[in-house]
């Protein structure tokens, strides 16, 4: 039985950290201490059945795959991402006067970030969101407009991938891939310089503060950051994340002041 646990703990920790979730968010998740995560993991504490069931719900994985110990976590892995592709395969939906924001937008934060070390496609899909968001809750407009869906790592732009095929075709920017630290990260670096004059004042500003704030953070801490912002956590996994819900934001999300 402790071979059992030891198993199960070596998986739980595989699929933590490829969802990029530290032993403390995980932990907040199952309501229990990130010590009690770590035993858990390394099997020197035994998981009770009500506690695999929270940890299957999690990691959005059946129980049965969970316990099984022989099933190969690659496969599911590689399984459920065809599944989401083909399921969440639509056409750029961004209003296509925003459309040229979008790239001027992620040019602008290229220039000023995209060498970082820590800044891979996780961070960039926060920093698009906080953006958009925060712009959208000070201003009640705007200023790029994607649709965000709630996922393990927080807000995903759903448009991303296909803007950025587009630009990667029209050599406005480059997609490489490296290591950081023991995680494969996809990077993305300019060709070219950002036309600002499509940006107004206020959306420049709002871009530099967001940067200013939040760019040093790696795909872990950012992501762990995203969950507790109030959009973030009033939507259901999977579903699209409603920009009116930024009203209800509170310390330290909220960029609005409010009169009493």
């Amino acid at each position: 039985m402790d071979r059992f646990y030891k198993h199960l703990g070596a998986k739980i920790k595989k699929i933590r950290e490829k969802l990029n979730l530290s032993q403390e968010a995980l932990g907040k998740k199952l309501g229990m201490g990130r010590v009690a995560v770590s035993q858990i993991e390394t099997g020197d504490r035994k998981i009770s059945a009500e506690e695999i069931a929270k940890v299957a719900k999690v990691f959005n994985i059946p129980t049965d795959v969970l316990l099984d110990i022989k099933k190969d976590i690659e496969i599911v892995f590689e399984k459920k991402i065809k599944e989401t592709e083909k399921k969440q395969e639509v056409r750029i939906s961004v209003p296509q006067k925003n459309l040229q924001k979008f790239k001027e937008v992620l040019i602008y934060i290229l220039e000023k970030i995209g060498s970082k070390p820590n800044v891979g496609e996780t961070v960039l899909y926060k920093l698009l969101y906080f953006i958009d968001f925060n712009f959208y809750e000070k201003y009640e407009e705007q200023l790029i407009g994607a649709t965000y869906i709630k996922n393990h790592h927080g807000p995903t732009p759903k448009e991303f991938i296909k803007i950025v095929e587009e630009m990667i075709n029209g050599e406005e920017l480059v997609k490489i891939q490296n290591k950081y630290f023991q995680h494969l990260q996809k990077k993305y670096l300019p060709l070219r310089k950002p036309d600002l004059s499509v940006l107004s004042a206020r959306e420049k500003e709002t871009i530099d503060d967001v940067l200013n704030r939040l760019a040093d953070m790696n795909a872990a801490q950012i992501s762990d950051y995203s969950h507790g912002d109030v959009p973030w956590e009033s939507t259901e996994d999977g579903e699209i994340i409603d920009y009116e819900s930024v009203f209800y934001r509170n310390a330290p999300y909220s960029v609005r002041e409010y009169a009493e």
